[in-house]
């Protein structure tokens, strides 16, 4: 029963999470199973899981800017996707600005200055860094609010917060490996892809990955960080074959590591030897898994990451925020679930394309 707008979930399973219908005088609503956290903002306090009932409609036109890292992989597609469906629901503008990936975080401060300056009541942003981006947000926060989405920042200066635990999505990768090589077992080496130092999710989810794998026999014998652009992350799939002798078990990391890799390890032949893990689930990760190149990986719904980031934007404009920092509930996919867990509310349809304006 949903008690009000939002109510401690019970009774349903981890998968029963989008538009779940309650019927009623007014009709079938939509209902997201979501997280929140006791202290908000702080994923290390208590969490509880909540069914979350949307705004039907925003009280007025009013003028979003979203702000991403990059547009160059599945994940960041799916949160457009998400944003975008939601400003048309809600009868909201949106305009969309994006970095082009991690390593620039002067764009991303010249972008999101420059779509603030005018004509706009509020700021979501993706950041391509933790901490980088805290001066500009304090100004900008003292004429519009700010809400922070998917990747985490410095909680000053911020209104609401769109997000799950990395630390979480890490140690369920962590986990399913601990799982399938408990400690004691016989060992098993890994090549470990995190992403980019310096992002507002890489620490975190070296944390919990790492955390996780201490329970099982699995050992990390290379490391490499970087961008994740499929010919960065190719480029360091190859420096690990190489520095190692190709003499790995398993390649984690990032969903755009997974995805290269199912290419590299078929090009040497190395695809019955060498396992991929995802730590997080894209449309690539998907087919891998489907296809059994690709063994897990934990999915954070980032359309509805999206969907949440501007629906709590306009009840952050409108005095009508209740939870100030939610997100989906993580579910790990892996080959014999995803038939099960499919694709609703994590990835954005084949035929979407970057959308940078909703009016």
């Amino acid at each position: 029963m949903i008690v009000g707008r939002l109510a401690v979930a019970a009774g349903l399973g981890a998968l029963a999470f989008f538009a779940v219908g309650e019927m009623s005088g007014r009709g079938e609503e939509r209902v997201w199973k979501l997280e929140t956290w006791k202290t908000p903002f702080d994923y290390r306090s208590a969490s509880r899981t909540i069914h979350y009932v949307p705004l039907k409609r925003a009280s007025r036109k009013w003028r979003i800017c979203a702000s991403y890292p990059h547009l160059k992989d599945a994940y960041w597609l799916s949160v457009n996707h998400g944003m975008v469906q939601e400003a048309k629901r809600l009868g909201v503008a949106l305009r969309v600005v994006e970095a082009g990936g991690y390593p620039n975080l002067e764009r991303q401060i010249r972008q999101i200055n420059d779509c603030t300056a005018k004509d706009t009541d509020i700021l979501v942003v993706g950041t391509v860094s933790f901490q980088g981006l805290t001066p500009t947000i304090k100004k900008i926060a003292e004429r519009i609010p700010v809400v922070a989405v998917v990747n985490d920042i410095a909680d000053p200066h911020v209104s609401a917060k769109t997000g799950v635990s990395w630390v979480t999505m890490g140690a369920k990768i962590g986990a399913y490996l601990a799982r399938r090589h408990p400690k004691g077992s016989p060992p098993v080496r890994i090549a470990w892809f995190p992403g980019p130092t310096g992002s507002g999710w890489v620490p975190f989810v070296e944390e919990g990955f790492r955390g996780a794998l201490a329970a099982s026999s699995a050992e990390i014998v290379v490391t490499k960080y970087g961008d994740t652009g499929k010919e960065i992350q190719l480029i360091l799939i190859e420096e690990a074959l190489e520095e190692t002798q190709a003499n790995i078990d398993y390649i984690v990391g990032s969903a755009v590591t997974a995805e290269a890799a199912v290419s590299v390890l078929r090009s040497r032949g190395l695809t019955d030897r060498i396992k991929i893990l995802s730590d997080y689930f894209t449309h690539a990760v998907y087919r891998g898994l489907k296809r059994g190149r690709i063994l897990a990986a934990p999915t954070d719904f980032p359309v509805v990451q999206g969907e949440l980031g501007i629906e709590q934007a306009v009840r952050v404009l409108e005095g009508r925020i209740e939870i100030k920092h939610a997100g989906p509930a993580i579910v790990l996919v892996d080959t014999e679930n995803v038939d099960r867990i499919g694709t609703d509310g994590s990835l954005a349809p084949a035929t979407f394309r970057p959308t940078f304006t909703v009016n």
